[in-house]
């Protein structure tokens, strides 16, 4: 891409650098990587969905490799818990990515649960404690997640975090710093699967002038909010941030395929 070119594509895309920029920030203080997001502005810019898909897991695997890579310095990772999360998601998001997908129901039925999801993260006021350290763990609940999540997250182009984050606080998973981190690796490990498997599809398109002026935001945005993450939240404030963010994606989505 030449300098020109590189000029004249910001200017015409600044307010997407913009918006992906903030995007990246918030998602990355809470461990998720944005995909969601990102996939409703694109989706303002007329771009084809195919195309919108794998600029979006780029992004989140650009973002979240930042927040793996700060969790694994602090040694937060609890492998004997990701894994069976992880073992059933990576080949179910690569065949959910290849796969062709109807949009309508499936958007509206995800802004719901995820609104539920929020609401009932942000009244419960149980959470469990940063000191407990030994939690069971169920290897078959957790490789079901996995499957189920990674399948839905690989066919629509995000990483998966805003399903699971939630569920893993609902269910009292974890500490919030250790679920945040979770959803870190889960989604890494799925937008990957899920950009292989769309790269598989004979459809694969990609627009390389605007997605790599947009990674580079994103890298900068995410490598700003994991540090505000690590450094500024308490696990109670995780926990709130989260809801609220799941709440404004999933009121975005409503707004957007009922309205």
């Amino acid at each position: 891409m030449t300098y020109q070119i590189l000029i004249e594509s910001i200017l015409a895309n600044w307010h997407i650098i913009l918006l992906f920029f903030i995007v990246a920030i918030l998602y990355s203080s809470v461990g998720f990587g944005g995909g969601s997001s990102y996939l409703a502005i694109l989706a303002l810019t007329g771009i084809v969905f195919t195309q919108i898909r794998a600029t979006s897991l780029l992004c989140n695997i650009v973002v979240v490799s930042g927040n793996v890579f700060l969790f694994y310095k602090q040694k937060i990772f609890n492998w004997k818990k990701i894994l069976p999360l992880i073992l059933f998601s990576i080949p179910l998001a690569y065949l959910g990515g290849f796969l062709k997908i109807s949009q309508q129901f499936f958007f509206i039925l995800l802004g719901l649960t995820l609104l539920f999801a929020a609401i009932t993260m942000w009244v419960s006021k149980r959470f469990v404690s940063s000191k407990e350290k030994d939690i069971h763990s169920n290897f078959t609940k957790n490789a079901s997640y996995g499957g189920i999540i990674g399948f839905i997250s690989g066919m629509v182009g995000i990483g998966g975090g805003v399903f699971l984050a939630p569920l893993l606080h609902l269910t009292n998973w974890d500490t919030p710093k250790k679920i945040a981190a979770t959803a870190s690796i889960f989604i890494l490990v799925n937008s990957i699967a899920g950009l292989v498997g769309q790269y598989s599809n004979p459809n694969f398109r990609i627009d390389w002038n605007l997605t790599s002026i947009l990674l580079i935001t994103v890298f900068i945005g995410g490598q700003i909010g994991s540090r505000m993450s690590n450094n500024y939240f308490t696990p109670i404030q995780l926990k709130k941030a989260t809801a609220i963010l799941i709440a404004f994606v999933s009121l975005r989505i409503l707004w957007k395929y009922i309205f």
